[in-house]
């Protein structure tokens, strides 16, 4: 996601950053949703499988070889500077680190058991699993319209619903893993919940670091990536000493208990001195506006906009 951002910045114009930005997030539903013959058709040959997916990461690095600019965007001579280390909101920045976070954590238990526990403790067939990650895919692709909503009225309500969703999600799917209609309604409920919040993840992370283009959409991300990598063997422990459904119950109460601390979510996105944003200062493309200002704090225009403006203003 780094790279592709940062390749997007440099060939993109600014006022589709939102719309590349929200395709590229709902990318991971799509490969969810791709992979779904996989589980379909080779769940008794799994190093075929394993193999098709490698050839694929290969002809996608070549793809990114070919495809992806060398050089990162520049910026433009009458950009503001960002500001120094010293004046970040380093209490936000902290604490949408921390959501983030816990939230990748949290995550990690269905990313990587709910197939294990469908069939070791629902006793549903293996082949029952690719419906689920269909579910999920197909859920994912509405996060990015929920997320863009939050911007528009209140992001931390939107990180409580949206986390104590993802939290209910796995809750359901402990309780009744032999019930394959509830087991695809925890996986919708999981995909909406779980793109949605990397989507107001994104969206904060690009607010609260105007000027630097490289960090403000990667910090939340890395956060998230970090969690499943730590709450991955965690799960794997807990699986192992009190069982699939306990697991998930303790995962699912911490989920709970961290939306409860969402009112200390950043959710005054705008510094609170600042007045209130107009209607049309919301959602993600806003938030890329802003992302370089002038000396006066305003949004910069796009020099490529401005050229095509006056080519297409009649002399």
């Amino acid at each position: 996601m780094p790279a592709l951002t940062a390749a997007m910045q440099a060939v993109v114009r600014r006022s589709l950053h939102g719309r590349v930005s929200s395709v590229m997030n709902a990318g991971t539903s799509i490969g969810v949703i791709v992979a779904v013959p996989t589980v379909l058709f080779m769940v008794g040959a799994w190093r075929i499988a394993y193999l098709s997916f490698a050839v694929l990461a290969v002809l996608g690095v070549i793809a990114a070889w070919l495809f992806l600019p060398s050089v990162t965007r520049i910026v433009p001579s009458d950009a503001a500077d960002p500001p120094p280390l010293n004046e970040l909101p380093w209490s936000r920045l902290i604490r949408l680190t921390l959501f983030a976070y816990v939230m990748g954590f949290v995550s990690a238990a269905y990313w990587i058991f709910a197939p294990d526990l469908v069939v070791t403790l629902g006793g549903l067939p293996a082949s029952a699993t690719a419906w689920l990650w269909l579910a999920v895919g197909v859920a994912g692709l509405g996060g990015a319209v929920v997320a863009d909503l939050a911007d528009r009225n209140n992001p931390p309500i939107t990180q409580a619903l949206m986390l104590m969703m993802l939290s209910a999600s796995l809750a359901l799917l402990a309780a009744s893993p032999d019930q394959p209609l509830l087991t695809a309604f925890s996986a919708l409920v999981f995909g909406l919940a779980y793109m949605s919040l990397t989507g107001l993840y994104l969206m904060t992370g690009i607010r609260l670091l105007p000027g630097r283009l490289s960090v403000g959409p990667v910090l939340p991300f890395m956060a998230v990536s970090l969690g499943q990598a730590t709450g991955s063997p965690v799960v794997g422990v807990l699986v192992d000493g009190f069982g699939y459904a306990d697991a998930f119950a303790m995962f699912a109460a911490l989920g709970i208990l961290v939306a409860v601390l969402s009112p200390f979510y950043p959710g005054a996105i705008a510094q609170a001195e600042e007045e209130e944003a107009a209607e049309g200062d919301t959602g993600l493309q806003a938030a890329y506006d802003h992302q370089l200002q002038n000396e006066e704090g305003e949004p910069l225009e796009d020099p490529l906009e401005e050229q095509e403006e006056q080519a297409a203003t009649p002399s």
